[in-house]
């Protein structure tokens, strides 16, 4: 498909909307109706969504303000950051969250039309980019990204699964836009042309990889966190609402900073009323959203996602889908570091775990150690999940409890990245078992180290047991 021919289609999904919800901030003066856009099955983006929604943490903010107004939250559900776009620059939505491409888009979209708008807050992060994944169909033969040369292969463009997916390409000496023939699809339409082997592999964001790997509709070709390269989701706030109304914002945001709170404190039951409201598996959004999940939570503007912002205006100008984009001026922390006042500061500090920012260049046992306690069993009927202190113990223990376990998750043994145990590629290294996401870095592990090979789950269980 012709660069043009992808830009026209994604400015398509740009245009404004019209006659869906009110006016935004809408009210008679004295009751106001706020209006929040999210994507309830972009699991990262939870504590400004579903999750906080479900918690209630935001209508409490709001009744604690005692400004004189009553205030009404009206929510609205999408399946991409696009339209999101759309309705806060047609001023029909004041606040909303969408991944890091989404957001630059959101940026010059509001810049053109006059209506500016800005990143308050971050949601959910991964400083490697693991967020997003390439997968195959199982069956598939693809075992590598020179494998995708003149093949079909399913994204969103604009996304930030799209930029992983021209970053890979890139670094595998395919060029993205003649290498492959890209079919720019909506998540739920790709994942139905994989199935259907009208596509040849999807490149996602979360959680559709890890969606279909769990329902066994597809396996990973390439974690994202390969790149290195920071990805986020974040929090977009019209900037004529956050000047009439920044208490509001202010309060949404120490909502969202609450929830952040209890998806930490309480991962399995966040996990399980996610999975509720979305009809996602908990299972799927414990991998992302879990205690050592792909995903970090912090509503802190990191230097390192600021600087992965000016990183990726240039795939976006090469698509042409936007020009410039003055990030500096796009990010406004002041109403977040109100909201969370003297707090803010040490959430910026904040690291995330080492296995969500493992060192690619690391040893695999390095690696192993410095992630062990991302090792997690979910047993069957527990309100809590079991940790160990490697793979080979997670393994020995699944193998002794085959009918209670839930799940069982274990990370990359180079990028850190958590997977599904029974999903992962896995290497034997001596007395070591290593996993790894995609075929490709289990691969560069063998060839580097002398006597390894890779192996079955099954041979792995055996040898754990």
């Amino acid at each position: 498909m012709k660069r043009t021919a992808l830009a026209a289609s994604a400015a398509l999904l740009l245009l404004p909307l019209t006659g869906c919800g009110g006016s935004a901030a809408a009210g008679d003066g004295k009751n106001v109706t706020i209006t929040v856009g999210y994507q309830s099955k972009t699991i990262n983006t939870v504590t400004a969504g579903t999750l906080l929604r479900s918690l209630g943490y935001f209508e409490k903010e709001l009744n604690a303000l005692h400004d004189g107004h009553t205030y009404k939250v009206d929510w609205q559900d999408y399946a991409t950051g696009a339209p999101i776009t759309a309705q806060m620059t047609a001023g029909k939505i004041d606040i909303g969250s969408m991944g890091d491409f989404p957001l630059l888009i959101n940026a010059a979209r509001g810049k053109q039309l006059g209506k500016p708008t800005h990143l308050v807050s971050v949601t959910g992060y991964n400083l490697r980019g693991g967020l997003n994944t390439i997968v195959t169909s199982p069956d598939s033969k693809l075992t590598s990204l020179a494998d995708l040369k003149g093949k079909k292969v399913s994204t969103s463009v604009g996304s930030a699964a799209d930029g992983t997916l021209v970053r890979a390409l890139q670094r595998a000496g395919i060029d993205p836009e003649k290498g492959i023939e890209k079919l720019n699809q909506q998540p739920a339409v790709g994942a139905s042309a994989l199935s259907a082997g009208s596509a040849d592999a999807l490149s996602q964001f979360v959680a559709w990889p890890g969606l279909l790997a769990f329902q066994g509709k597809a396996k990973a070709l390439y974690d994202g966190a390969e790149l290195n390269l920071p990805t986020f989701h974040g929090v977009t706030a019209r900037e004529d609402f956050a000047k009439q109304r920044p208490a509001v914002l202010e309060a949404f945001l120490k909502a969202q900073s609450e929830a952040t709170d209890y998806l930490n404190a309480h991962p399995v039951a966040a996990a399980e009323s996610v999975a509720e409201a979305t009809g996602l598996p908990a299972e799927v959004v414990y991998l992302y959203n879990g205690a050592h999940g792909i995903s970090t939570f912090d509503p802190a503007i990191k230097p390192q996602l600021v600087s992965a912002l000016k990183q990726d205006v240039s795939v976006l100008k090469t698509a042409k889908l936007t020009g410039d984009i003055d990030v500096d001026s796009f990010v406004d922390e002041q109403y977040v570091k109100k909201a969370l006042g003297t707090d803010y500061a040490q959430r910026l500090a904040a690291t995330p775990p080492a296995s969500a920012s493992a060192s690619a260049s690391a040893s695999a046992s390095a690696s192993a150690s410095a992630s062990a306690s991302a090792n997690e069993v979910w047993p069957k009927g527990a309100e809590k999940t079991v940790t160990f202190k490697s793979p080979a113990e997670l393994l020995s223990y699944v193998a002794r409890h085959k009918d209670g376990i839930r799940a069982a998750y274990v990370p990359d043994a180079t990028t850190g990245t958590l997977w599904f145990a029974d999903k992962a590629v896995w290497v034997a290294d001596g007395d070591r078992l290593l996993p790894f996401v995609a075929p490709a870095t289990a691969r560069a592990y063998v060839d580097g180290h002398g006597g390894a090979r890779v192996i079955t789950y099954a041979e792995a269980l055996g040898r754990a047991s």
